[in-house]
């Protein structure tokens, strides 16, 4: 048996009762350090898919301008740039349909 496992079976009863049971709630300035807040998350993401689709739009314009660009490049790229705008919309219906259902919420 590993150190691990047998530290777990030395493990009594009345250790476990003695942990403290409460959960204490971080203040809400401690909770802002190092995290980001969730319209710089969603930002970030939607600036993502923008340059995804001008990065397809440019391979596009650069192959239909004869640049040598293989053919899969560009496919590649255009499906990625239509995953990630459906990815997009997706997210933000679930995100309009969440806050549709808490607003219609009884007090």
């Amino acid at each position: 048996m590993s150190a691990a496992i047998e530290g777990i079976g030395a493990l009594r009863l009345s250790d476990v009762n003695a942990m403290p049971r409460e959960v204490t709630a971080l203040p809400v300035n401690a909770m802002d350090q190092g995290t980001a807040s969730f319209s710089k998350i969603m930002m970030s993401g939607l600036d993502k898919v923008d340059h995804q689709i001008a990065a397809a739009d440019s391979l596009v314009q650069r192959f239909a301008l004869g640049e040598p660009i293989p053919v899969h490049q560009v496919t590649i790229a255009l499906e990625q740039a239509r995953i990630s705008l459906e990815l997009a919309m997706q997210v933000r219906s679930r995100l309009l349909e969440g806050y549709r259902e808490i607003m219609n919420m009884q007090l």
